[in-house]
Formats: structure tokens, C-alpha cells, sequence
């Protein structure tokens, strides 16, 4: 833009504005006061007192202004100006005196810059010091000592003259010991912004109020029904309890009239801690622990729920990818884009469901809104039609005296919406110190005001600051938008509203080529490699979810991971990044080998036909289905399966089972044939690792089986042999007996013939009991209780029992 852009068209400053302020520059010039020739109405502004001047050592005393309030005065109030002063050099000060200056106008938003850039120069221009009863004094200021100081001054005391922004000064003056004059030994300059009546046209002020996070869950889930989420640490916490960033984004944001730009993610990682969640320990063998800010995000979400009710809401992609990255680097890679999509459909589900609002995705945010033909080509083509960029990026327009509104139709339907640069950047760096935040809040305001004084045109400013404000930040945007609210000039705006009103028609609208992106941007993307990663482990979860009963339990946590991987929160972080999206793809590689076929030895064959059984084992949770085992043979002329040289079974297993499946085999020839059994997903893509095993088959032919015959043969008659051979023995032990037996029982006959009454006394043979010591024992007989009586003729004197 041209710096005519920066001149307002406003009428000159009073003649005795004018000469207030060029007495005060020349009383410390006798000769030319005295050529001077000054009207009589102004005697007092010609005798106005020199500023005094600058010390030989430069700026020894350093000034702070911590608080100036109100931030835009208005008639009848009083400014108030607080602060620090601390001697940083070796001498001690004395005579030491903190005043308020009002300098010159600063017509132009460069000439603020200027003075912002270089506030605590103590050889830059200062107005004429106010009312000396407006002075703070010490007597003396001790090296390295700091000193507080407050003035207050009536707004009317500051003889501020048109509308506009103008220069304001706080110095010290004081002498030292080797220098004992009195000396500018320390200044600080700020703004001052002066409309007290209400603007005829007031410029329609839109602040993006961003609700944004780093990538704080993992893919991982809990076993249990509820899958139980995991983080990778437990920061959000920390950000969401009260004190924290978010929280205090939430609570400043409330009463502002902002748009809320919300990150969906972060509304589902809250939201995800309001139940049970997880956290890795330190070290792989520890278990996870639970997380305990249930209480917390129960509360962030419900604050935030009340904050946005009747506020515009503008849904970011899920994960707030990086469309530069995505642009430059991803769209080569196959489905990229997909990714994109797929964050821009659930956005806005996932806001309604969690915040109760409806939010708008026609935005597209790239980072610090830095454009080209191609990202802008990447953020419509998930359904944005709004591009947020930035001004320092984005051409304002040729011939232009002022900054031009907001939107700018670029073709194809697309609106580019070009935040103001200077509105925006002004919160960045270092809020926590109270001097930067004030003056941070005074150069917004002084933007702002020379913004609405540029032109009487109608006009939108859009403000996008950064992404991730501090909670110092967050509390220095909040004041400078009260007041800014509060103001004379500016009213507020949604976002929405601002796209779509009327753009300017000498404004640029040309979209600016690839080789004006900024390099130190381009050095912060995301690499090729990151999207292939992406896309890789994107193919495995597409094999793995078509074999599952219940995909979303995978499908879901692992998409949402995958959009988390592109994410804008990654710039200046590669390495992070880089465990992140291997941490996913690792975690999906151990899902997948859960379902595996069980290793199997070698297998001996003997016949012709067998069935050999392989084994699938899922350990998953749920079960798997869809899926097709395959058993091959590598040598079918030797070994077949089924009568081919594969078959295929299709196969289902529960979750935590194990399944066994058979297959027929036919051997046409001896020796070592291998087989491969591999699962496959029912398109024909194999899943998992193939098993590889031997089957040595061994064929019983014709001869053997003779062989074998005849040993059978030989050991059946041998058998035979042995029993005729024991009969035969047995008879002839029985013959011998009978013989025995006859030659007794004639010797008993004879006997009886030469004592015929020992005859009488002997029992016969049937009913006498068998006393013999050979005689066969019968199981039944009892147990003999005396010794065996003997059954010869009784000795003399022995007794004989009948």
C-alpha cells in the first residue's frame, strides 16, 4: 500500500494549538524568538519553557509507564499515568523530576510505528512539559534503584486540540555529579488517543477471539467399553484450571464482543477428561495413570458453554490443520485432502454437541493469514468459501489515501477476509511486564482511532491475532478491546457480518503469487514425509477396520488422530511432531498384529489324503470377521490342497479367541513339500504375516503293504505252534498222573487184603480230605487254625481225634 494510505482527511490543527507548540519548540533558540515575529494573543505559548537537554549518557534512567488510564479520555476526565523510574547508571541523580509532555499529532499509522519503535529514545522530539504542579520529584535516585510514580492530570490540562493520536511523553530530568545541569536523563513515549464526540461514521470493528490448543490426546484407547482415552500428557489440565491460558481466555472473553474462533479438538480433549482418561508413565514399564481433573473440565466446558451463548461461533477444522503445509507440501500426496474433509465435516457436530450453539465452517484460517494461489485453493476445497489473511500478506489497493475494508472478493465465489496487520500483531511478544502490556493497549487504540480517521467511507476492520495468546496476552487484548468498545469511533461486528459487507472497489484483489510467501514461514512447514506417513498409516487402517465387527471403536479415535497430525500447532516443533504421527502408526501396527496366525512346525504326511489344521488367534476385544485364510502349496504336483494348489476358507473369530480351520491335502509323490498359509481381507489384500511350514510326506506303496502282510503271516503261525506245543505237553503230564495215581491204588488194595480192619478205618477216596502237601489249594478253603494232623498209625501213648 502506498503511504498516501496513511494520512487522515482531516482539517489543520488551531492557530494556538499551532502556536503552543511552536513556541515551545523555539524558546530555546533566542536569535530566532527574537526574528520570530508572534502574534500578541499568544504571549504565553511563545514564552512556554525549553525542553531540557538530552544527557551525555544516553538514557542512564530507565522510564516505565505501567498504567495510563483512561485509554481514550474523553472531556472532563482525568489521566492518570503510573510508573517506574530506575537509575541504571553509576552515578547518583539528583534533583530528579518525572513530568508529563504532550508532543505532536501523528496524523499517519507509519508515524506511529515510528514512535512505538523507538519509545525510549531520549533524542526523539518531546513536546512542552504540562503545568510544573504535574510533576513527580526526588530528591535523589540511587544507582540500580527503582523508583514508583503517579501522575494525574485533567484531560482539559492537556490543551489536546483536533482529533487524532498524539504523542505522550513521560521524562525525567535531573543532574549528576559530573554533569550538574539540569538534563532529559530518561524518557518513555506512548499515545494518547483524542475523540471525545461520537464519530458521524464509526468503523465496524470485528476481534477473533481464538480458542485454540496444542495436540494433547493419542490415538490409544482403553479396552473397556467406554474406551478409555489417552493422553500424552496432562498440560490441558494445567491450561483449563482456573489461573490457566484457556481458563482465563474463557473468563476475559465472556464479556467482550468478540467472534469465537474454536478449535474442535479442543472441545473434544475437555470433554474427553470429564470422565475416566490416562496417562503414559514415565517409562514403558509403568502403567498408566489415571488422570484426576474430572471436576476441572467439567467446569472449563461449562463456562464455556455460557461464554458463547448468543456470540457468533466459527468452527475450525478438527485438529486445526496447517492449509500452508497441506498446500505446498501434502497435496501430492494421495489423500491429503481427504484428511482436510474429513476434519471440516465433523467440526461442526462436534461443536453443537459439546457447546449446544451453531457454528459457522465457511472460514478457512491459514497461518498468520500468509496466502497464495494454492493455499487458497486448499482452504475452499473442503466447502470454506472465506479465507482469512492479513495485510502484510495481502495487497490493499493501488492509489489508495486509507486502508480499504475488510473483504475481498478474489473469484470463484471466494472472499478473502484481510485482517489489518498492525491491529493484529500488536499483542505479540512479551505481555507479562505491565509497561508492555500498556503500551500495547495504547498502540491499538492509536491505530484504531487513525484507521477511522483515515476516510469518512464505511469500513470493516477485521482483527486475527495470534493463535495461541498467553494468558498475559489474553488479559492485554481483553483491556484494549474494553476500551476500544468503550470508544467513540469503533462499535462491534461479527465476523460473518464483516465477509459479507460491501468491499471496496479500488481495493487489490489479486491473490499474491507462491514466491511472496514469507520464507521464515515456508522454513516451519510440515515436510513431505509427514503427509506420507500420514497417508500410510491412513491404508493400514483401511485394511484393518473391514475385518472388524465394530469399526468405529478404531475407526474413530485413529481419524481423529490422523487430523491431530496436520495440525498448525506442529510449526516450530518438528521433532514432537514426528513421535506423534509414529506413535500413531506404531500403536495401529500393534492393533493389527492382534490377529495373527499361530506359528506352526513342520507336519510328517503318511497316505495318501490327511487334513492339516492352522490356527487364527484374535486378541483383540472384538471379534473379526471378513476375513479369508488361504493355504497354499508350492509344489502341487507333489502336494495338494484339496485337489488344487490353494484353498480358501473364510473366517470368523470371537474377541480373545482362537480359531482352528482344516484343510484336505492329497500326496501324489514322496518327499518335502512347503506351504504357506496367509489370511486375506475379502478384497484380495493380505493381512497380517504369512506362515510358512514343511509338510514331508511319506506314501505307502504295494510292496510294503506285502511285507507287511507277511510278517503278520509268520507271527500268527508262530502263535499257533507255540499253543499245539503247550497242549500237547499238558497230556501228557496228565497221563503220567492217572499212572501214579493206579499204581497207589493198587498198593492200597493190597495192603487192605493183610489188615482187613485198618481197612474200615480209612475213608474212601471222594469224601476224604486231601492231606497231601501237593494238593491244590482252593480259594475258598479257610485257613488252617492248627498245624496238619498226620495220617500215620498213632505212636504209643498218642491221642487220635475221630
Amino acid at each position: 500500500m502506498a503511504e498516501a494510505a496513511d494520512f487522515q482527511g482531516t482539517s489543520p490543527s488551531p492557530a494556538r494549538r499551532w502556536l503552543r507548540r511552536t513556541g515551545a519548540v523555539l524558546a530555546g533558540t533566542p536569535l530566532l524568538t527574537g526574528l520570530l515575529q508572534l502574534p500578541a494573543a499568544a504571549p504565553a505559548e511563545a514564552a512556554a519553557p525549553a525542553a531540557p537537554r538530552a544527557a551525555s549518557d544516553d538514557g542512564s534512567v530507565a522510564v516505565s509507564v505501567d498504567s495510563l488510564t483512561p485509554g481514550a479520555p474523553a472531556e472532563g476526565d482525568t489521566v492518570t499515568v503510573s510508573g517506574t523510574v530506575t537509575n541504571k547508571g553509576k552515578k547518583t541523580v539528583t534533583d530528579a523530576s518525572v513530568g508529563l509532555r504532550v508532543g505532536s499529532l501523528l496524523d499517519t499509522r507509519s508515524s506511529i510505528d515510528t514512535v512505538a519503535k523507538n519509545s525510549d529514545d531520549i533524542g526523539s522530539p518531546v513536546g512542552a512539559e504540562i503545568d510544573d504542579k504535574y510533576t513527580e520529584k526526588f530528591s535523589k535516585l540511587t544507582p540500580g534503584v527503582s523508583q514508583p510514580y503517579t501522575i494525574s492530570v485533567p484531560a482539559d490540562e492537556l490543551d489536546l486540540g483536533q482529533d487524532g493520536v498524539y504523542d505522550l511523553s513521560v521524562t525525567l530530568t535531573g543532574e549528576t555529579s559530573d554533569q550538574p545541569w539540569e538534563q532529559t536523563l530518561g524518557v518513555r513515549h506512548t499515545f494518547l488517543p483524542w475523540q471525545p464526540d461520537e464519530a458521524d461514521t464509526k468503523t465496524k470493528t470485528t476481534f477473533m477471539w481464538p480458542l485454540i490448543s496444542t495436540v494433547h490426546m493419542t490415538a490409544e484407547t482403553g479396552s473397556d467399553e467406554e474406551q478409555t482415552p489417552v493422553f500424552h500428557d496432562d498440560e490441558l489440565a494445567d491450561e483449563i484450571s482456573p489461573g490457566g491460558r484457556l481458563d482465563r481466555m474463557v473468563t476475559l472473553g465472556k464479556d467482550l464482543d468478540v467472534t469465537w474462533v474454536i478449535d474442535p479438538d479442543l472441545l473434544a480433549s475437555v470433554e474427553a477428561m470429564t470422565t475416566r482418561y490416562e496417562i503414559p508413565g514415565e517409562n514403558a514399564d509403568d502403567k498408566n495413570a489415571v488422570g484426576g481433573h474430572q471436576a476441572v473440565a467439567k467446569r472449563w466446558l461449562t463456562e464455556v458453554q455460557k461464554a458463547v451463548a448468543d456470540k457468533e461461533v466459527v468452527a475450525l477444522p478438527f485438529g486445526d490443520p496447517d492449509l500452508a503445509s497441506l498446500a505446498h507440501h501434502g497435496t501430492s500426496v494421495t489423500g491429503s485432502l481427504r484428511h482436510l474433509k474429513e476434519a471440516t465435516d465433523v467440526a461442526a457436530g462436534t461443536v453443537e454437541s459439546i457447546l449446544h450453539v451453531t457454528a459457522s465452517t465457511d472460514f478457512a484460517w491459514p497461518v498468520e493469514g500468509a496466502v497464495d494461489p494454492s493455499i487458497i485453493k486448499v482452504s475452499t476445497s473442503a466447502g470454506a468459501d472465506k479465507v482469512i489473511t492479513r495485510g502484510d500478506t495481502f495487497e490493499g489497493g493501488r492509489d489508495l489515501t486509507y486502508t480499504p475494508t475488510a473483504p475481498r472478493p478474489i473469484g470463484g465465489g471466494t472472499t478473502a477476509v484481510v485482517a489489518d496487520a498492525r491491529l493484529s500483531t500488536v499483542f505479540d511478544g512479551d505481555m507479562t511486564r505491565a509497561s508492555a502490556s500498556t503500551q500495547a493497549v495504547q498502540r491499538f487504540l492509536a491505530q484504531s482511532l487513525t484507521f477511522a480517521l483515515q476516510t469518512d467511507r464505511p469500513r470493516s476492520v477485521v482483527i486475527a491475532p495470534q493463535r495461541t495468546p498467553s494468558a498475559a496476552q489474553a488479559q492485554t487484548m481483553a483491556e484494549a478491546i474494553g476500551a476500544l468498545q468503550d470508544s467513540t469511533w469503533s462499535q462491534p461486528q461479527d465476523l460473518t457480518a464483516a465477509a459479507k459487507s460491501k468491499p471496496d472497489p479500488d481495493a487489490g484483489t489479486e491473490v499474491p503469487p507462491a514466491s511472496a510467501y514469507p520464507k521464515s514461514l515456508r522454513k516451519q512447514e510440515l515436510p513431505r514425509s509427514a503427509f506420507e506417513q500420514i497417508a500410510r498409516t491412513q491404508d493400514k487402517l483401511d485394511r484393518f477396520k473391514v475385518i472388524l465387527s465394530n469399526p468405529s471403536r478404531v475407526v474413530t479415535p485413529f481419524g481423529r488422530a490422523l487430523n491431530r497430525g496436520m495440525a498448525a500447532s506442529w510449526r516450530g516443533r518438528p521433532a514432537e511432531a514426528a513421535i506423534y504421527r509414529s506413535g500413531v502408526e506404531t500403536y495401529l501396527d500393534t492393533l493389527s498384529s492382534q490377529v495373527r496366525l499361530i506359528e506352526k512346525s513342520d507336519t510328517k504326511l503318511s497316505g495318501r489324503s490327511a487334513t492339516i489344521p492352522v490356527t487364527v488367534q484374535n486378541n483383540l476385544v472384538q471379534g473379526v470377521e471378513h476375513l479369508v485364510l488361504r493355504l497354499t502349496s508350492t509344489n502341487p504336483t507333489r502336494l495338494e490342497i484339496d485337489g488344487n494348489a490353494y484353498e480358501e476358507q473364510p473366517i470368523a473369530v470371537s474377541g480373545g479367541h482362537s480359531q482352528s480351520v482344516k484343510f484336505t491335502t492329497n500326496a501324489n509323490a514322496n518327499g518335502r513339500a512347503t506351504v504357506v498359509a496367509q489370511l486375506y481381507t475379502q478384497d484380495g489384500r493380505p493381512y497380517g504375516q504369512p506362515v510358512t511350514f514343511d509338510v514331508k510326506v511319506t506314501e505307502i506303496t504295494a510292496t510294503v503293504m506285502l511285507v507287511i502282510g507277511g510278517g503278520v503271516l509268520l507271527l500268527v503261525l508262530a502263535g499257533f505252534r507255540m499253543y499245539t506245543q503247550r497242549k500237547r505237553a499238558a497230556a501228557r503230564q496228565a497221563e503220567e498222573r492217572e499212572q501214579e495215581n493206579a499204581a497207589d491204588a493198587a498198593d492200597a488194595d493190597a495192603g487192605d487184603a493183610k489188615n482187613p480192619e485198618a481197612s474200615e478205618r480209612r475213608p474212601t477216596q471222594e469224601s476224604a480230605p486231601d492231606t497231601r502237601e501237593d494238593a491244590p489249594e482252593q480259594p475258598s478253603d479257610p485257613a488252617p487254625d492248627t498245624a496238619p494232623e498226620s495220617a500215620d498209625p498213632s505212636g504209643t501213648g498218642e491221642r487220635v481225634d475221630r
